[in-house]
């Protein structure tokens, strides 16, 4: 570490997982040009190393992810004016070091993803008023903390993943109107809950996968225009709410891993023209169904898995999505013989055909002469 105390002009710096810097990054005090600093996975790190970057007044991109810092250390970052990023997952800190943190002028990307933040002590959020990105996934944080958010309307990013958020909570984020992306997985969130986002009109990404929302509860989705990638990784979701978003026609990734599609919610996905990843291992796919699919020649990443009754006949049918890259066919039916149908596909890097009658020579053989693209290939 003291070999950097000569890079004067250093503007980067990546440490990322380098176990033996603790009491090192005195070093660093001198680097008055650096503005990132990558220090994740590095467990070594305490308090004590994050008080001397407390002069590196050109700093705008801090990650000391994974390591022991805790709230006393964030306090010797106030003076920072610039930072602007500043990446704390994993690390001992509680709602306290917000205190610190709203002394941050430039702050505008928190990650708090698995800290030990609860809703004890989240009225300090209410103070972050710049923030465009916010991750609080796996939290003990509920409703309560949300209601502090509302004033966080320049939002973009919200993660949310694994909370305890619930439809109550969601109304706090009505006026959200820049939220591009919202992470509400195995959350307490249901239908009424979506109620809340439906004036979102700048939403593109939201995942509601494990959540308990419902086919009834996908109509309150129709109204957001905007929306490119949906998560809906939900048991409760059949064919009967695939067909409440066919109005959702700018939708490019969907992602119905779980859900109960069958070979009649198939002839919905027609609507989506768009459509570059398309994940449906359901389990009652049929040859018929992938008829509907073969159609959506946007399509780049392709997850049949866990389908069953598909045969070679499917590889047949989606021969024509000459743009894919990557393809899911595991747990099926396929053989050997139906990898003839994939010469077409000279884009693919991506092929996995796990408990198939096929054998990782058989793949191995056929992409030396037909697939020279593919990189990644299971069975290997």
């Amino acid at each position: 570490m003291s070999a950097f105390s000569r890079l004067v002009n250093l503007v980067k710096l990546d440490l990322e997982r380098c176990p033996g810097i603790h009491g090192g990054t005195v070093h660093l005090q001198g680097l008055t040009k650096l503005e990132s600093l990558n220090m994740k996975w590095c467990n070594c790190i305490t308090d004590s190393d994050i008080k001397p970057l407390s002069e590196l007044a050109s700093l705008t991109s801090l990650e000391i992810s994974c390591s022991k810092v805790t709230d006393f250390g964030i306090s010797f970052l106030r003076g920072l004016q610039k930072l602007a990023l500043l990446n704390l997952e994993g690390c001992l800190v509680t709602s306290a070091c917000l205190d610190s943190l709203s002394e941050l002028p430039a702050l505008s990307n928190l990650n708090l993803n698995r800290c030990n933040i609860s809703d004890r002590g989240c009225e300090r959020f209410s103070r972050l008023e710049k923030l465009k990105v916010l991750n609080l996934g796996f939290n003990d944080i509920g409703d309560r903390c949300l209601a502090h958010m509302k004033g966080l309307t320049k939002l973009e990013s919200l993660n949310l993943d694994s909370c305890k958020i619930g439809d109550e909570g969601l109304e706090n984020l009505a006026g959200h109107k820049q939220l591009i992306c919202l992470e509400l997985s195995d959350t307490e969130v249901g239908n009424h809950g979506l109620e809340h986002l439906s004036g979102l009109s700048s939403l593109e990404k939201i995942n509601l996968s494990f959540t308990v929302v419902s086919d009834s509860g996908l109509r309150k989705l129709c109204g957001l225009s905007s929306l490119k990638s949906l998560n809906l990784d939900a048991y409760q979701i059949t064919d009967a709410g695939l067909a409440t978003l066919t109005s959702l026609t700018g939708l490019t990734d969907l992602d119905l891993f779980g859900a109960r599609i069958t070979d009649v919610g198939t002839n919905y996905l027609k609507k989506f023209k768009n459509l570059r990843s398309l994940e449906i291992c359901s389990g009652g796919l049929t040859d018929a169904g992938v008829k509907n699919i073969k159609e959506l020649s946007s399509l780049m990443c392709l997850n049949l898995s866990q389908n069953s009754n598909l045969t070679d006949k499917t590889v047949e049918l989606i021969a024509g999505l000459t743009a894919l890259v990557s393809l899911n066919l595991s747990n099926t039916r396929i053989t050997s013989a139906g990898l003839q149908h994939l010469k077409t596909l000279k884009n693919l890097r991506s092929l996995t055909l796990e408990s198939c009658k096929v054998t990782a020579n058989d793949i191995k053989k056929f992409k030396l002469i037909h697939l020279p693209n593919l990189v990644s290939f299971r069975p290997e």
